[in-house]
């Protein structure tokens, strides 16, 4: 038996969220409300996410000897995440994000990537690695722990699955750049945007075709306030969002790789009922400030109708 059913490995942010009138664009002025300070990156929030609600969980990341790395490593450790898998730097600065949410919950995100993009794949120790069901990763800003990433999911046993959630950046890189990542993939779980961005497709149906023909398994599209899509090519299911009142969207998608992984580790048996999960622990997440604060925990899964 694995000691881990999901180890996490992407970036580690301390997000900086400025709640402000409106997200100005060039040349505007706004104003801002007030602000928080949390623990964030895409793949910690899903590994938190599930960490909540019961599973064993580590992470593979890159901090400083600074402020906001003890933190996050601290509020991992408060979280029951486990955290051997993280490399500590003795210089340079860990990773920041600076966001803005207006009243609606819509953000705008700067990130400032720090240590995070010195992270090589000679740090990483496969043995930790080797300890899971499901390796789940999501993006960096820099080259260097892209190429990490590469080269650890090329060399994934066949016993581990890979679960992908490309977000904003490595969709932006394009098809080519992320092929190897996706032919790895076990479960793919892109935005309806970052789909098209990667497969060119603009009917979202068709661009999860596309990725089932590079041998991915289970394709899931998330379609914001209209809930998800998911296929494995034998079965199809558009699942409706739970109604909920958005504070501030940070780290909704990443909620919702938490729940549907939650659904596939718990055995569900269709795609429905994972679709289902992944819904309601996003629901929750957007009804607070900050992309942890509102995660469920697994008691919370018993008002799911």
């Amino acid at each position: 038996m694995n000691k881990f059913d999901v180890i996490g490995f992407g970036a580690l942010n301390v997000d900086t969220l400025l709640r402000v009138e409106r997200i100005a664009g060039p040349e505007e002025e706004s104003f801002i409300e007030n602000y928080t300070e949390s623990c964030g990156g895409s793949a910690a929030n899903t590994i938190v996410g599930l960490a909540r609600l019961g599973r064993k969980v580590g992470f593979i990341g890159k901090v400083a000897n600074d402020h906001e790395g003890k933190l996050q490593v601290d509020n991992f450790v408060i979280e029951g995440v486990n955290v051997d898998g993280i490399i500590h730097s003795k210089k340079g600065k860990s990773g920041a994000a600076l966001g803005f949410v207006d009243k609606k919950g819509a953000r705008a995100l700067y990130i400032n990537p720090g240590e995070n993009d010195t992270l090589e794949s000679r740090e990483i120790n496969l043995e930790y690695v080797a300890q899971t069901n499901f390796l789940h990763i999501t993006s960096f800003v820099g080259e260097k722990p892209f190429r990490a990433q590469k080269k650890i999911a090329g060399m994934l046993p066949g016993s581990i699955k890979l679960s992908f959630d490309p977000g904003a950046l490595y969709a932006q890189k394009g098809y080519t750049a992320i092929e190897p990542l996706i032919r790895s993939t076990y479960v793919f779980m892109p935005n309806a945007l970052e789909l098209e961005q990667i497969t060119g497709e603009k009917d979202y149906q068709n661009g999860a075709d596309t990725i089932l023909d590079m041998g991915v398994k289970i394709v899931v599209v998330k379609l914001g306030d209209k809930g998800c899509y998911i296929t494995d090519g034998q079965e199809q299911a558009t699942v409706e969002s739970f109604p909920a009142k958005a504070i501030d969207t940070t780290g909704a998608g990443d909620a919702f790789n938490a729940g549907f992984l939650y659904g596939l580790l718990d055995n569900k048996n269709n795609l429905y009922e994972c679709g289902k999960i992944g819904n309601f622990v996003a629901s929750k997440s957007i009804t607070t400030v900050g992309a942890r604060a509102g995660l469920p925990y697994k008691k919370d899964l018993t008002t799911i109708q």
